[in-house]
């Protein structure tokens, strides 16, 4: 591992204050992901503000009825939380999906959403990988790309976001709330927060590099059935190959509302607002949910050994929004 200095900061403009003063500052709060990348001299920062301290660990309600998480919230107590299982079992139900019971314990809501990709050339230093050395190439393009993006990808990359957490999240259209080194605070949309790779797919977020994430805002339940189905190669401490996550609100057998959100097929967690507008209004049978995949994959790209993605995802999809249509 490379030498590092390191602070912990008492404030969270002070933090963002101290990343931005010293060139190749990184935060750290409970550094499930940073630490492996520097030990794997993915990630070398020269410098770690440490922003345990900040008293970000807390789930609040909002005046609109929704939830406000703090960013240092550790993973195992937000899917345990009374008021995230009861309005948001979707997002539980995704946290406890991820990784293992000792790395929820220890990762945090922010960290969540910022971890970097699995892709194995990513990590492996001796292949090019442009989100890791930007202009050197994209060997997953013509190698082993099983775990791969169908969708949302460009010719410089087809990574995937790896959170589960991010996937339901994304479902209720969350909120991201930062700060930056002058105290400046603003909200980023979940769906705005990931940026697909296009020509810079080492630009990953839509923060500057010294904005601190300090909370994510929930807005109020939605209600209605709530499923998140994760397929994967083993039954636990694996990352999604497709994931789905599901609110359907219905009146009598009529849908009235739904929300879909998609894992391990794009660098973000992948919604499409306009499939699912197709439920609206149906029972949704056979035919409906048939029209919500053909209009998901429409652009379904597959490169070689992730081909089977596509047919993966319209089985996935179906089966959860067969039960979704079932009572509770």
């Amino acid at each position: 591992m490379r030498a590092f200095t390191y602070e912990r900061a008492q404030s969270p403009a002070e933090a963002a204050a101290a990343v931005q003063r010293q060139p190749g500052a990184k935060f750290i709060a409970g550094g499930t992901n940073l630490l492996d990348l520097m030990k794997l001299d993915i990630e070398h920062p020269a410098h770690l503000v440490d922003v345990n301290r900040l008293g970000l660990d807390r789930i609040e309600a909002t005046p609109e009825g929704g939830l406000k998480i703090g960013a240092l919230v550790r993973n195992s107590d937000l899917a345990a939380d009374i008021r995230v299982r009861q309005g948001y079992p979707l997002l539980s139900r995704a946290l406890l999906s991820g990784a293992s019971a000792q790395l929820r314990n220890k990762a945090t809501t922010a960290g969540n959403l910022l971890q970097r990709t699995r892709c194995f050339y990513f990590y492996d230093t001796t292949k090019p990988c442009n989100k890791r050395t930007p202009g050197s190439g994209c060997a997953a393009m013509g190698g082993f790309n099983r775990i791969h993006a169908i969708l949302g990808a460009s010719d410089q990359c087809i990574a995937v976001h790896s959170s589960d957490m991010a996937v339901a999240m994304r479902a209720f259209d969350a909120r991201v709330e930062t700060v930056s080194a002058g105290g400046g605070a603003r909200q980023i949309p979940i769906a705005d927060f990931h940026r697909l790779p296009g020509a810079t797919p080492h630009v990953e977020t839509a923060l500057a590099p010294d904005e601190l994430v300090t909370a994510v805002v929930l807005p109020a339940p939605l209600g209605g059935r709530q499923l998140y189905r994760k397929v994967r190669d083993r039954a636990s401490y694996a990352f999604a190959l497709v994931s789905v996550a599901a609110v359907v609100v219905r009146e009598g057998r009529t849908v009235t509302q739904a929300r879909l959100a998609f894992g391990g097929l794009a660098a973000r967690p992948w919604r499409n607002e306009e499939a699912e507008q197709r439920l609206v209004g149906t029972d949704g049978g056979p035919a409906a949910r048939r029209a919500v995949a053909d209009l998901l994959l429409a652009e379904a790209r597959g490169h070689g050994h992730n081909d089977f993605k596509i047919p993966l995802l319209r089985r996935t999809l179906d089966v959860t929004l067969a039960q979704a249509m079932t009572s509770s």
